[in-house]
């Protein structure tokens, strides 16, 4: 009996220990929400494409020394990576943060406007943070300074993860997550978990968005070169046509998604984006390269769009008597983001504590792609989104000029990632 009362006063001062801990870290996160939108308007202002990110991860790296994090430089180029190493033992969790910009010129009224010009693949343009990964560097910095702050009573270790590139690297250079992770900042010491946040701007500030399971869909270019055999526009009879054999294959390549995918578990996308062929109104030209996209939200869909792809372009262009060839992946391939279910599940309380459960929606699937799957394909992964749509305020698209955020959701993503980490730690007692 004395045992047993042991035991049980052992759990409730451990979980009385763990609400304490959490009501300081949300008390915390009021006072570091300044210093989070004042870092963030400095990354606003001084934007930085993929790989070229010096002077950000400089700031980053030098601000996590500052707390007494572990830091290594220039992971994947520019990559930062600070370990926390709590005063108990326990799980090691994963916290990853975006840090390159886009290559736009910003159309936004706010006095901390991008007036940064750069050369991108041989051509001067503007750069512009449209995606609100400088938002996401501003609160990792903001967990960071809140956790470091109770590191003792940490039961775990916490690695933060600022990765460049996200949107790609520059032509003919390796970066983004998929470089992070062949570079072994999942290893040493080994990720059991990984959580990321990624701001909306067509979620009403104060709401979080998350999908167990495929959440947003892989992505692929492909090349498919048509060749056939060139002939006077008045005479086709006498030449092979890639054109018209171009045609047949872009209307077909639809029917594999109205016809082989089965819609009522999965979307998926297949979209040609360009199509080159031939210089003049009155030359057949002897072949037709077409670039494209595909985009699935499962493994498995995945294959088999492939292959159906595959087969429509290849038998098409031998009917017409031409022949394709068909690259895909061609350059870019991102899997699927894929929210671990069981982790999803576990977690969920954790958002609904610091957002509220009504707060909380189960959203649809996105067939826009990001580069944290790299990461979830060695550890559980958790990626959400996180409401930064000024209410009432209209959308504006990300990747675009006019892309607005609303500052006052950093609050939410700092409280959040951090109640998640002390919620893991907790569950692993």
């Amino acid at each position: 009996m004395l045992r047993l009362l042991s035991i049980l006063l052992l759990f409730f001062c451990g979980h009385t220990f763990a609400q304490r801990l959490q009501t300081r870290a949300l008390s915390t996160a009021a006072t570091i929400d300044d210093s989070v939108i004042s870092w963030r308007r400095d990354f606003h202002a001084h934007p930085e494409l993929g790989n070229r990110e010096m002077r950000t991860a400089g700031i980053v790296a030098k601000y996590l020394r500052s707390l007494g994090i572990e830091v290594t430089e220039h992971v994947a180029k520019t990559g930062v990576v600070g370990v926390l190493k709590g005063g108990l033992p326990g799980p090691v969790i994963a916290l990853r943060a975006d840090m390159d910009a886009l290559p736009i010129v910003e159309r936004t009224p706010v006095p901390f406007a991008s007036k940064v010009k750069t050369i991108y693949n041989g051509n001067e343009v503007g750069v512009m943070h449209a995606c609100g990964h400088d938002a996401h560097t501003a609160i990792l910095m903001g967990v960071a300074k809140l956790l470091s702050g109770m590191r003792k009573e940490l039961k775990g270790t916490v690695k933060f993860i600022f990765q460049p590139a996200e949107e790609g690297a520059p032509l003919g250079e390796e970066g983004g997550a998929k470089l992070m992770v062949k570079e072994g900042v999942m290893e040493n010491p080994k990720v059991d978990v990984i959580f990321g946040l990624h701001v909306a701007a067509d979620l009403n500030t104060g709401k979080i968005g998350f999908r167990p399971g495929g959440f947003m869909a892989s992505a692929s270019d492909m090349k498919i070169t048509v060749k056939g055999k060139g002939a006077h526009g008045a005479s086709p009879w006498m030449g092979i046509d890639p054109v018209v054999t171009a045609a047949q294959i872009i209307n077909s390549l639809q029917t594999i998604i109205s016809r082989n995918l089965n819609l009522t578990q999965n979307a998926a996308v297949i979209t040609i984006g360009a199509i080159n062929g031939g210089n003049r109104f009155n030359i057949i030209p002897e072949s037709v390269e077409m670039l494209g996209t595909v985009r699935t939200l499962t493994d498995d869909d995945e294959k088999m769009i492939f292959a159906r792809i595959k087969e429509v372009a290849i038998k098409i262009a031998e009917a017409n008597g031409a022949s394709a060839e068909v690259l895909l992946p061609y350059t870019v391939h991102y899997p699927v983001t894929y929210n671990d279910s069981s982790l999803v599940l576990k977690m969920l309380p954790s958002l609904q504590k610091t957002a509220g459960a009504a707060n909380c929606l189960l959203v649809n699937a996105k067939t826009g792609a990001e580069d944290f799957s790299f990461y979830q394909q060695k550890a559980p992964g958790f990626f959400f989104n996180l409401g930064s749509k000024p209410v009432n305020a209209a959308p504006t698209s990300h990747h675009t000029a006019d892309f607005f955020i609303d500052e006052r959701s950093f609050l939410l993503g700092l409280k959040t990632l951090s109640v998640m980490v002390l919620d893991y730690m907790d569950m692993k007692k």
